[in-house]
């Protein structure tokens, strides 16, 4: 039987694999004490491992190393290195490091009696894949409890933290993206299931569908987080509505904004990330200085005036301490509304 345009699909699949894992990796490099990142990353390049093999069988035909390596990267390890980098996002670090040894352990069990498994080529097909093929049996009960162990840590660790987040306003938006990763991770496991009823297709189809939801929920998940009383406009949220899944694919941004208050207006539509960091914003202002000794009440609001409130400010030029020191910066008189000259007290 020759292969249909549905068996082309992981052939898709693995190449939006490699940008994928390549971005939580260029992450992990950024944080290397967060190893849930790495785990994430080797979780999606072990998901492109498998869609590899597939695509392999449809492009050359079934080889028993393939499908060896298919059903250890796919039937075994398909979602248990993105549950395990789950783990080590919520549990603490000594507790998942004895999740990840006794994971492995199952693991290397189970892949021994793959690779150790004689072949039944009665049950073999020209361009699918399916695990009948194995003349052991018993060898096909390690992945239920495996793919067990990841629905529970990838899927209820994505519904755990949408709950979290779902009370703060601020990281409200990291509600939807962890549905969307919960969706995607659901996805494949239907389509093994329909692999053991012989439905291999599904399973081609149900990996494009549930990389893509991941993917959309991760880049969403990164967004900087928005101060509550910062209001976006109605119309920015609409567009953020329909837009954000394929900005979150893409990457797309709209053209930066050429004050502040236009780019918080228009933060809804994708432009580049703001810090709405106290501490930044502080000094910024701070380095505007009282320039040209024009120190009216507008002037020395943005530039004088100390940050927010319980931060801490270090001594030095520029501190607060400093610009209170400044006459420049002291406040004039109630009548005052023209430029002061400098070094006036």
């Amino acid at each position: 039987m020759s292969p249909s345009l549905v068996h082309y699909v992981p052939v898709v699949t693995t190449i939006l694999t490699v940008p994928f894992a390549f971005e939580i990796f260029g992450r992990y490099r950024r944080h290397p004490d967060r190893l849930h990142l790495l785990w994430w990353a080797a979780g999606v390049g072990i998901y492109g491992v498998g869609t590899l093999t597939e695509s392999l069988t449809t492009l050359i035909g079934w080889r028993e190393p393939i499908f060896r390596a298919w059903y250890i990267s796919g039937a075994l390890l398909g979602g248990a290195p993105l549950a395990q980098g789950t783990v080590y996002l919520l549990l603490p670090r000594r507790r998942a490091h004895q999740l990840t040894a006794a994971l492995l352990t199952v693991v290397a069990i189970a892949a021994t009696a793959v690779l150790l498994s004689p072949i039944d080529y009665t049950q073999v097909e020209g361009h699918r894949l399916t695990g009948r093929v194995l003349a052991w049996p018993w060898v096909r009960r390690f992945s239920p409890f495996i793919n067990l162990y990841a629905v529970v840590f990838l899927i209820g660790g994505a519904i755990l933290s949408a709950v979290r987040y779902s009370g703060n306003p601020a990281t409200r938006h990291r509600v939807g993206a962890n549905v969307l990763i919960a969706v995607g991770a659901i996805l494949p496991g239907i389509g093994g299931t329909a692999t053991r009823m012989g439905y291999t297709e599904v399973l081609y189809v149900t990996e494009l569908a549930g990389l893509l939801l991941i993917w959309a929920g991760y880049r969403i998940s990164q967004r900087a987080i928005i101060s509550p009383s910062i209001r976006v406009p109605s119309s920015s949220r609409a567009r953020a509505i329909f837009l954000r899944p394929v900005a979150a694919l893409t990457g797309w941004r709209r053209a930066p904004a050429t004050n502040l208050a236009m780019r918080i207006s228009s933060f809804g539509a994708f432009t580049s990330p703001l810090e709405f960091d106290a501490r930044a914003t502080t000094r910024r202002r701070r380095r505007g200085g009282c320039r040209d000794g024009r120190d009216t009440r507008a002037l020395r609001a943005r530039f004088c005036r100390a940050g927010y409130e319980g931060q801490p400010d270090p001594p030095g030029p520029g501190s607060r301490q400093q610009s209170r020191r400044d006459p420049r910066c002291q406040a004039p008189a109630l009548n005052e509304v023209g430029p002061r000259p400098p070094g006036s007290a």
